[in-house]
């Protein structure tokens, strides 16, 4: 899904991190390296080999559901109501695959990673480990729908297989930036290792659409950005985002349409409450993950939280033409709770990191935890904007823009 998401790409604020892009909290990660002597040495190298140097605590979700229920849901005899209509056309933009050819490498990568030292090395590499980590759970989710669904409604089926594949590809293109710091990201031993989160199959779509759409506004962003400013452009990497944020973007037009052709997940009181919740978990989150990593985006001249408002309102907007409801994003007092929750974070990171007993660590948590909850309570709590652009007349999903 979006490097997406992990740009929100991406992924966790430990207290509260639940959803952004199908991505879970998840065991140490094994990553190799060549041999560091043989970069150090004036002369040729001899071909070594990769070696595991350390491990790394990536906190990326996977998601799993309900397949019986995913069968059900799009299951033609059973939901009639379903426009396949709008599903063939989708699988036919899929079918297309602009970007077949995009994802080509050039020498000009590894001389870029060569380049960077210092913090922004660091950061960025934990930039691309991030991102590949959340594109692979995409693209085992996708893959095992697209299985999933083959014989009960094989056009959607396809559409998730193909997916699959963008997701994949992402993934294998993050990797081998990796490579270019002489790093590579085992998705063998991820495969095995892996945990779940369950998700029911309406909390799938919401989360994902939310994903796939703040995805394709932080990659947008960023792209322009760099094109304005070319000489923030530290690695090549970005100049592939705008045709990579239009796979997030069909992404989740298709995600758009699941939830059109499942009307009982938009039409009443709970589906507005669910909206709420899910737009408020991956705003916070990717809030307060990318104000913990400002190195990052200043690295590539960016003002951290400027960006993310930007992009919190620009999905909020996008997002409030299938949601029922969506949050109030654009009162200051929301970009206010946000900051307070940043201040809160920062508190409970100083926390962990004190030598302080486990026990005593625990209680200095309490009060700040407390007080995050509140904040995110109250952000909730805050009018929401009634939106939707469905009309369901006899449940029957009508476009009215």
């Amino acid at each position: 899904m979006a490097a997406a998401a992990e740009l929100s790409l991406i992924k966790p604020v430990n207290p509260i991190r639940p959803f952004g892009r199908p991505v879970v909290r998840h065991p140490h990660l094994k990553f190799r390296i060549a041999a560091a002597a043989a970069a150090m040495a004036p002369q040729k190298p001899k071909k070594a080999g990769k070696t595991s140097i350390k491990e790394t605590l990536l906190t990326p979700r996977f998601y799993t559901t309900d397949f019986d229920e995913m069968e059900r849901l799009f299951n033609t005899e059973i939901n009639k109501k379903l426009n396949q209509a709008e599903f063939e056309a989708l699988l036919n933009e899929f079918k297309t695959d602009y970007n077949q050819t995009h994802f080509v490498r050039n020498p000009e990568f590894k001389a870029a990673a060569d380049k960077m030292q210092g913090p922004l090395r660091e950061i960025f590499v934990e930039f691309l480990e991030r991102s590949c980590t959340a594109e692979f759970s995409g693209f085992l989710l996708y893959k095992e729908l697209g299985r999933r669904l083959k014989k009960t409604n094989p056009v959607v089926a396809e559409i998730f297989s193909l997916m699959s594949r963008d997701e994949a590809r992402h993934a294998g293109f993050l990797n081998k930036g990796l490579s270019d710091f002489n790093l590579a990201l085992d998705l063998g031993f991820l495969t095995k290792a892996r945990k779940y989160t369950f998700f029911k199959p309406k909390f799938i779509f919401y989360a994902t659409y939310l994903s796939e759409k703040i995805g394709y506004w932080r990659y947008i962003t960023i792209f322009r950005h760099l094109k304005e400013n070319p000489e923030y452009q530290c690695y090549p990497i970005f100049k592939y985002f705008e045709n990579w944020c239009q796979d997030e973007n069909r992404h989740g037009d298709f995600f758009s349409a699941l939830l059109k052709a499942q009307p009982q997940f938009l039409n009443d009181w709970k589906a507005k409450l669910w909206a709420r919740f899910f737009c408020l978990s991956v705003y916070v989150t990717m809030y307060l993950n990318d104000c913990q990593r400002t190195a990052f985006y200043e690295g590539i001249g960016l003002n951290t939280k400027e960006f993310d408002m930007h992009v919190i309102i620009e999905t909020n907007r996008t997002t409030a033409r299938i949601f029922p409801a969506v949050l109030d994003v654009e009162n200051p007092e929301f970009k206010r709770k946000l900051d307070r929750m940043v201040e809160i974070n920062q508190k409970l990171v100083a926390v962990g990191e004190t030598q302080d007993i486990p026990l005593v660590k625990n209680l200095k948590r309490i009060p700040l935890i407390a007080a995050l909850v509140s904040e995110i309570i109250a952000a909730y709590l805050m009018p929401p904007i009634e939106s939707g652009s469905v009309d369901f007349a006899e449940f029957e999903p009508q476009l009215v823009y």
